[in-house]
């Protein structure tokens, strides 16, 4: 894995569990996000940490500008690193 890689990897990962902490702390948003996204409790536990889930959170948090200023506030990010990570995510090389 190039360095790139592996740098865009590692700050998913950080991201991804910024927005599940949010998440979990604010039960109507966790509500939302399981109605929007279809997953469950039981389905949500079994894919933390993966790619899919990761990626799936970022989008619903970039989708939503008060939802992400909410969850970076509370996480310390800067809603401009969590939307460029979300762009590389979603680059079509």
């Amino acid at each position: 894995m190039r360095a790139e890689e592996k740098a865009l990897e590692s700050e998913t990962e950080a991201i991804a569990e910024a927005c599940f902490s949010h998440l979990v702390q604010n039960p109507e948003d966790l509500q939302r996000f399981m109605a929007e996204s279809g997953y469950t409790p039981q389905s949500i536990e079994k894919a933390l940490g993966t790619p899919g889930l990761g990626m799936g959170m970022i989008e619903y948090f970039v989708r939503s500008e008060p939802l992400l200023l909410a969850m970076c506030a509370n996480a310390g990010l800067r809603p401009e690193r969590v939307t460029k990570v979300w762009q590389r995510l979603n680059r079509r090389d």
